[in-house]
């Protein structure tokens, strides 16, 4: 059983999680200064994982900037993310929440209770660590990534709009 994903205007849970390097990776160290988009996926070495984290890999540019940053996050070790990133050639962060179990895909209400894995869950999370977009799919298919780029747009908009002096948050 999943739990309710957490919803468009909600605060992202902070997490500390570690990447396929080894190192810790804290959302709250964007907080302020870029956009995020955290990508839940079952597995490491899936088919459609593969695919999913290749669309990301190879449309990089249309992903992560200056103003975003994109965090990947399965249940499996640290050391699977190193093998399949050396393999596969993903040069962004792979961050494993092994343990404790899927703690932090529990807290974004994207972990399957009966299956021990996060379920494919994506959240856009705005400098604020308000969740702007989101997509959850069941883990046998793929995500799209539909709307993303929309919101990334809405978001990049709104940010201008702060710094010119006075729009309100999409």
């Amino acid at each position: 059983m999943t739990r309710t994903p957490l919803h468009v205007g909600a605060t992202a849970p902070d997490f500390t999680l570690t990447d396929q390097f080894g190192g810790p990776v804290r959302l709250r160290d964007f907080a302020g200064v870029k956009s995020v988009l955290v990508v839940f996926y079952p597995f490491a070495f899936s088919g459609i994982c593969t695919g999913e984290l290749g669309t990301i890999r190879d449309d990089l540019g249309a992903f992560e900037s200056e103003a975003v940053q994109v965090l990947t996050v399965s249940c499996d070790p640290m050391f699977s993310h190193r093998a399949w990133a050396d393999k596969e050639g993903y040069f962004f962060p792979l961050l494993s929440d092994f343990w404790p179990h899927g703690e932090v895909a529990r807290s974004f209400g994207v972990f399957d209770e009966e299956r021990g894995m996060a379920s494919r869950g994506s959240f856009l999370i705005d400098p604020d660590g308000r969740i702007v977009w989101t997509e959850v799919t069941n883990p046998g298919t793929a995500r799209t990534f539909a709307g993303y780029k929309e919101a990334l747009d809405r978001t990049a908009r709104w940010q201008r709009g702060i710094r010119e002096g006075g729009l309100v948050h999409p």
